[in-house]
């Protein structure tokens, strides 16, 4: 059988309450899959291949469309719980009863809350650009990534230069090898999001960061062993999100990359996953 890679992963589909959920599944078996969990508005294709491909090399990967999202079927839900309850179910369609999980931004709410509600399922937790219920700057939308996400780019991907990447002229080079990558995989790709997408999740967004009392006594039930990881300057989700995470879950260790922001996996690929692949294998995985 010829082992794939990003770029030649077929999307597959399994069928969780009648709705099909795309997937692709590659890398080394045998050890505890590491199941991504992806960004606002983001697809499998939005993942850069230095860090998928990274990973694969000593154990396997899993990346998927959640309910509704590009390639999947179904509505995209107004809360994390759901989109959280929605990635167990798929992860248990597949047959699987242990993975680690990483989330990413959105993915990164959606992630701890699956780590909580499902604490056999998930063993160890990587959250990368993500931050707790009612974060600093998280009831809505930050007036930086407001103003990102309603400018107008000549070329779309530029976007993400300006979510990803500082302005520093050495983020900025780290951002347009990011692009290469990102467009790498030229067969298959993953449709871009429906308009229905980016309300729904916004709304979820909002839900999660609301101000509440207490908001994140809900992280000392995170028992995993988890890493948090992000750049210094995340003007997406504030950095000061990422210490809080740490503060508060019972068993966290920190990471910010320098003059990163809210993509530091994708400015720093090869040290991201050295350093996460570390945290990973300190029970196994891939052994």
């Amino acid at each position: 059988m010829t082992p794939h890679n990003h770029h030649s992963a077929p999307t597959q589909f399994v069928y969780v309450a009648g709705i099909p959920f795309a997937y692709r599944r590659f890398g080394k078996p045998g050890g505890v899959p590491l199941v991504f969990n992806m960004h606002f508005t983001g697809t499998m294709d939005h993942w850069d291949p230095a860090v998928t491909d990274g990973f694969a090399r000593n154990g396997e990967v899993i990346l998927f469309d959640n309910a509704g999202i590009s390639s999947s079927s179904g509505e995209v839900p107004t809360s994390i719980e759901e989109m959280a309850a929605d990635a167990a179910a798929f992860i248990k369609a597949l047959g699987l009863t242990e993975v680690d999980v990483l989330g990413f931004s959105l993915g990164g709410l959606v992630a701890q809350t699956l780590a909580v509600a499902e604490p056999k399922l998930v063993r160890r937790l990587v959250l990368v650009g993500t931050g707790p219920r009612s974060g600093e700057g998280m009831a809505t939308l930050t007036p930086e990534a407001q103003e990102i996400f309603g400018a107008t780019y000549e070329n779309p991907d530029h976007l993400w230069l300006r979510v990803h990447f500082s302005p520093s002229q050495r983020s900025q080079a780290a951002g347009r090898d990011f692009l290469k990558r990102f467009r790498l995989r030229s067969e298959g790709r993953d449709p871009e999001v429906s308009e229905k997408v980016a309300p729904a999740q916004i709304e979820a967004l909002m839900k999660w960061g609301a101000p509440r009392e207490n908001p994140h006594e809900y992280l000392k039930a995170l028992a995993q062993p988890t890493l948090v990881v992000n750049g210094g300057s995340d003007v997406i989700i504030y950095t000061v999100n990422s210490f809080i995470l740490q503060q508060n879950i019972p068993n966290a260790q920190l990471i910010l990359y320098p003059d990163a922001n809210h993509g530091s996996l994708y400015q720093y690929p090869e040290l991201f996953v050295r350093h996460v692949s570390m945290f990973l294998e300190e029970q196994g995985r891939g052994a």
